[in-house]
C-alpha cells in the first residue's frame, strides 16, 4: 500500500510540475497602434489608417484612386488587426488579420487563410 500512495504521489506531483499556468494570450506579441498610422503600399494595394480610427483601401491595378476609396474603421489587441469595411449602401463588413511585424517602415499581416501582405509606409 506504501508503494502505491508514492506513485500516486510522484504522479500527482509530475503532472504539478510540467502543466503551464500560461495561456496563448500571454504570448501573443502586442503591437504599439501608433505605428500603423499613416499609408501603407503593398505593390498596388494602398491601405490609410489615420489616428481617428477610420481608414481607407484602394488598388490602383483596379483603377481606383485615394478619392474612391473603400472606408473602413480599425483596431489593434494584440497582434490582431480588424477592419470594418463600410459598405455605400449601409453594409459593414468585418476584416480580421494576425500582425507579424509592425515598424515605423514595415508593416506584415496574415489572414485567417494563411494568406501575407508585406506593406512599406509611403
Amino acid at each position: 500500500m506504501k508503494r502505491f500512495t508514492l506513485i500516486l504521489l510522484s504522479l500527482a506531483f509530475a503532472a504539478l510540475f510540467t502543466s503551464s499556468c500560461s495561456t496563448d494570450e500571454e504570448t501573443k506579441p502586442s503591437f504599439d497602434e501608433s505605428l500603423i498610422i499613416g499609408k501603407w503600399k503593398s505593390g498596388t494595394l494602398f491601405e490609410r489608417y489615420d489616428a481617428d480610427k477610420s481608414g481607407a483601401t484602394w488598388d490602383t491595378a483596379d483603377d481606383v484612386e485615394e478619392k474612391e476609396a473603400q472606408e473602413f474603421t480599425w483596431t489593434i489587441d494584440k497582434d490582431q488587426l480588424e477592419q470594418i469595411h463600410i459598405i455605400v449602401n449601409g453594409g459593414l463588413v468585418p476584416k480580421r488579420y494576425t500582425i507579424t511585424d509592425l515598424t515605423e517602415t514595415t508593416m506584415k499581416y496574415e489572414d485567417d487563410f494563411g494568406v501575407t501582405k508585406s506593406f512599406s509606409k509611403q
